[in-house]
């Protein structure tokens, strides 16, 4: 390296070192972020604002029987416009388990309707209306959210399941635990008291044959 090179490398670095680490802000002095390798004044970063919670969705809990979908949807809709709604339900029978959720396109109207519709009574319940921030809303709470469950009809299911037709291993358990329980039935009787006499049982499990013989042609 030449006298030069060397010379031009010291006022460089006089320059850096003399160059002020901190600057005016405001009429105040602030300490800087980071200075630049080429020298100059000292820069600072702009000042990164806190994100709020941008969740717009709501838990609704206590919700009273008939409030449900539509109704629900035709009463919130006077906040602002409702992007998803569900109401937890048995899967089994499809009646509302009384709490669900709801998504509003903007954060705001969903943090006004928690503040208005806390503790709302309506139908003699009181709503219990919350704001979930983002971070515990799970990513499969609206899967199947526009679902709505046909509950079977459990009286014809046990229709078809009485007047099926069975084996011969079948009727005969089946037989067995009929005249168990008329059993039983006579001892309560008996143990009350009671002057009754109990219907016969016409079956039994004698009579069931255990092997049908088929006729050879």
């Amino acid at each position: 390296m030449g006298a030069k090179a060397k010379k031009s490398l010291k006022k460089k670095m006089s320059k850096i070192s003399s160059s002020p680490s901190t600057q005016l802000v405001n009429g105040k002095q602030a300490a800087a972020d980071f200075l630049p390798l080429e020298g100059g004044p000292a820069r600072k970063l702009p000042e990164l604002k806190e994100l709020k919670n941008k969740s717009g969705v709501l838990y609704i809990g206590r919700i009273p029987h008939g409030f449900y979908e539509d109704e629900m949807k035709a009463y919130f809709s006077q906040f602002g416009t409702i992007k998803r709604l569900r109401i937890a339900r048995n899967k089994k029978t499809g009646k509302s388990k009384h709490f669900g959720f709801m998504e509003f396109d903007d954060s705001e109207v969903a943090e006004v309707v928690a503040e208005c519709m806390h503790n709302y009574l309506l139908f003699e319940h009181l709503l219990q209306v919350h704001v979930i921030p983002q971070e515990h809303v799970h990513p499969k709470l609206w899967k199947g959210f526009n679902y709505r469950y046909n509950p079977l009809n459990r009286l014809q299911t046990e229709r078809k399941l009485h007047n099926k037709e069975r084996t011969l291993d079948e009727h005969r358990r089946l037989v067995v635990r009929i005249m168990k329980q008329d059993q039983k039935r006579r001892k309560k009787i008996e143990a009350a008291g009671l002057d009754y006499e109990c219907p016969e049982f016409v079956g039994d499990v004698k009579s069931v044959p255990k092997k049908i013989k088929f006729s050879q042609d």
